[in-house]
């Protein structure tokens, strides 16, 4: 085998780095400057208006309690593994955000995450990814299915409750059926020698994120003069939620998607496509940009384990 010098190595990691800061600065950009839907002149003329500093100050504040609740959930979740501070928990969330930008609905996280631990504890690492992420998957599906009856979507919303107990039952039956070493059997055994303690904890959090990230969504619909019944407003947002993290996408393109989806479903409500399109873009610039950019600050300080 072939040894590579360690400043090889290192001159190597560093490009890799670079690349994707680069990369991640370029895509915000080109989102921003080439959408033909967002009329900056208009929405700076509203913001003048109606961003006072204390509704800035909100909306910084519960972007920050959306990803400190995300923090707090990988840091909890690590401690199966060994215990780390908040502090090291931020640097390996708000990383691997950054390193997973360019991948399909965060795929790249998972790596990005393992790549701070020992290489003897990366599938461990992409499981608990797994349980981190599969919890807030679920909530989405449980508050979007609710949003559906609520909004009288009552064929999709017995649709998604046929499939989850098809899944259900076809995951009972099938548990002992096993593809190349793994089954659903195994699966639920690796999820139950996580500590109940740690899965209540993880739940909790994952709501508080759920409802923090939701309520910011509808915050900004009244900054921008939507006067709709709050049971109609959260109904629609958790639908919107759910439906766009159903389909296949980048991180990039995150607000493309929710946005798509959220004029479909606002524009049903008599919410004009503009005021939709821009929540939906502070959204993903608020949630996505403003961590991806504190991210590319860790990305760059990174230092691999060579072990």
């Amino acid at each position: 085998m072939i040894s590579i010098p360690h400043k090889a190595k290192q001159f190597g990691v560093f490009i890799i780095k670079l690349l994707i800061v680069i990369g991640a600065f370029y895509f915000i950009y080109d989102k921003l400057t080439s959408d033909k839907s967002l009329n900056w002149e208009k929405f700076w003329e509203l913001a003048n208006e109606k961003f006072t500093s204390s509704v800035v100050f909100g909306l910084l504040l519960m972007s920050f309690a959306n990803r400190f609740f995300e923090i707090l959930k990988w840091k909890n979740l690590v401690s199966t593994i060994h215990t780390i501070s908040v502090g090291e928990a931020t640097k390996q969330v708000l990383g691997a955000l950054a390193a997973g930008i360019f991948t399909p609905n965060g795929i790249g996280e998972y790596a990005g995450k393992a790549l701070y631990f020992n290489k003897n504890q990366t599938k461990k690492v992409v499981f608990l990814n797994l349980i981190c992420n599969g919890i807030q998957m679920i909530l989405t599906i449980v508050f979007g299915t609710i949003g559906l009856f609520i909004l009288g979507y009552w064929q999709w919303g017995f649709i998604i409750i046929g499939l989850s107990i098809f899944f259900f039952l076809f995951s009972i039956l099938s548990k002992k059926i096993t593809i190349k070493g793994y089954s659903i059997e195994k699966l639920m055994n690796k999820i139950n020698e996580i500590p109940k303690h740690v899965h209540n904890r993880n739940n909790l959090l994952a709501l508080c994120r759920y409802l923090t990230f939701s309520h910011q969504y509808y915050f900004l619909f009244l900054v921008f003069g939507v006067d709709l019944p709050y049971a109609t407003m959260m109904a629609t947002i958790a639908v919107v939620y759910f439906l766009a993290s159903s389909l296949p996408s980048f991180q990039f393109l995150d607000f493309a998607v929710k946005g798509s989806v959220a004029v479909f479903f606002f524009g049903k409500l008599g919410v004009n496509d503009w005021i939709v399109v821009f929540v939906a873009t502070l959204m993903w610039f608020l949630n996505v940009v403003l961590p991806v950019v504190m991210g590319c600050y860790y990305v760059l300080k990174y230092k691999p384990k060579w072990n």
